[in-house]
């Protein structure tokens, strides 16, 4: 059997690496991107020298071959489930037996004037990581940069840019920096944090509009405010959509993404989606339908190569994780800790803060009983399986807090706080919301 997998990041390459664990199946990894597989979370260390490309491959370039996993250098332009074919850009037709749509995310571009001028780019493939060299070698060069949008890529690409002691200039949308994420003391540390790093953060400021120069390169943007701010480069990163566009007619069922049940199959017998592209059909209860996170690639990418393999297998992520870096302090979070703006009637947060660093923990927890529902956690470490543990267990807000020892990762990376945690405990009270 021939397994045609579209894309080589973590996603795809899990799939086809458990595949090859459990079958002799023939297998064909398509990507237009790159030759092989890379850690696209690393990226920004390639620009910030602290990486060569090279050291961001996790297998050595002999291992496809070892493990007959078949590379192609090519971009799908359609898929034709009626004949089981996939057309390439280049005129070429690829025959499979079964399919798997491992495309990830596409930078969103909203229609602002100017977006497609030279200088203006996203960041998140191995090419914007090439033009970025381009646009932005050194201060002399890119002496400002202005950056839309205020999410992960965002910081990431604002944090990459000082490090050349380039100008930044942040513009978020909302009045806080990812409080739409963050509880407000939460996204408040990080407001002083990223303008400590002399980073240029303007709330609640939106793009209106991308002006050229004389060469046609961008030269200013213009904001909701009326305000014109000259630069030499535009970073766009104002969150991403699953890459989809080439399956448009295909028959295959799309919404946001490519829509699956709980095996990740589509509406199309043979044919899977995983990873940033998918969309669950029916989200479980505390998970969002589309989640471009790169561990949930790599568990969809395992659970598909069972089903492959005559073993069909339910995709069951367990509670929410993800973990972030937000200059230098490092976020983790498990569960759900809602903003406030839409936090439940049954929940509320208890929130601890060093008294002279940039770190803090906010633990969600039921009014009614007390359980656990989820923890922030800025600039501290902390262990994945305990916290999955208490959350499955849904143990009492009081007992996670006595227990937080358990849960700090080695003090040699991360401090030990518990006891300043339990002590602050003492005196907090439930506040509904």
């Amino acid at each position: 059997m021939h397994i045609a997998i579209i894309g080589n990041g973590i996603s795809g390459v899990t799939a086809a690496r458990h595949v090859r664990k459990r079958s002799d199946h023939r297998i064909t990894l398509i990507s237009a991107e790159s030759d092989y597989f890379f850690s696209r979370t690393a990226l920004m260390y390639i620009y910030m020298g602290h990486l060569t490309f090279d050291q961001t491959k996790p297998y050595d370039d002999g291992f496809w071959a070892r493990n007959r996993i078949d590379r192609l250098r090519a971009r799908v332009k359609a898929v034709r489930p009626e004949t089981n074919t996939l057309l390439l850009s280049d005129g070429r037709d690829i025959a499979y037996d079964r399919l798997v749509i491992a495309t990830g995310s596409s930078p969103n571009k909203f229609g602002w004037p100017g977006q497609d001028l030279e200088g203006v780019q996203g960041l998140y493939s191995l090419q914007d990581l090439e033009l970025l060299e381009q646009n932005a070698p050194n201060k002399n060069t890119c002496r400002r940069a202005v950056i839309v949008g205020g999410g992960l890529i965002g910081i990431e690409l604002a944090e990459m840019l000082r490090s050349r002691d380039i100008q930044v200039t942040f513009l978020v949308r909302e009045s806080s920096f990812w409080n739409g994420v963050l509880p407000d003391r939460d996204s408040a540390l990080l407001n002083r944090h990223i303008r400590e790093h002399h980073i240029d953060l303007r709330l609640q400021t939106n793009l209106k509009e991308i002006l050229p120069g004389e060469n046609g390169r961008v030269q200013a943007v213009v904001t909701d405010s009326g305000e014109t701010i000259p630069c030499d480069l535009v970073g766009l990163t104002a969150g991403v959509s699953p890459n989809i566009g080439f399956l448009k007619g295909s028959g295959i069922d799309l919404d946001r993404g490519v829509l699956v049940n709980r095996y990740l199959e589509t509406n199309l017998p043979g044919i899977y989606a995983i990873g940033d592209c998918a969309q669950q059909r029916a989200p479980m209860k505390g998970r969002k339908a589309v989640e471009a996170v790169w561990y949930t690639g790599r568990m969809m990418g395992e659970t598909v190569a069972h089903s492959l393999c005559g073993q069909p297998t339910e995709y069951r992520p367990g509670p929410w994780f993800n973990s972030a870096k937000f200059l230098d302090v490092e976020f983790h979070t498990y569960g759900w800790v809602s903003p406030e703006q839409a936090q439940g009637v049954d929940e509320a947060h208890y929130h601890w803060r060093h008294a002279d660093k940039p770190i803090c923990l906010t633990l969600a927890y039921r009014i009614s009983d007390g359980g656990l529902l989820g923890v922030n956690a800025l600039g501290m470490r902390l262990r994945h399986e305990v916290f999955e543990r208490w959350l499955s267990d849904g143990l009492p807000i009081g007992e996670v807090v006595n227990r937080m020892d358990q849960a700090l990762f080695d003090p040699e990376f991360s401090g030990d706080y518990s006891r300043q945690i339990r002590r602050a405990f003492a005196t907090h009270q439930p506040q509904p919301s």
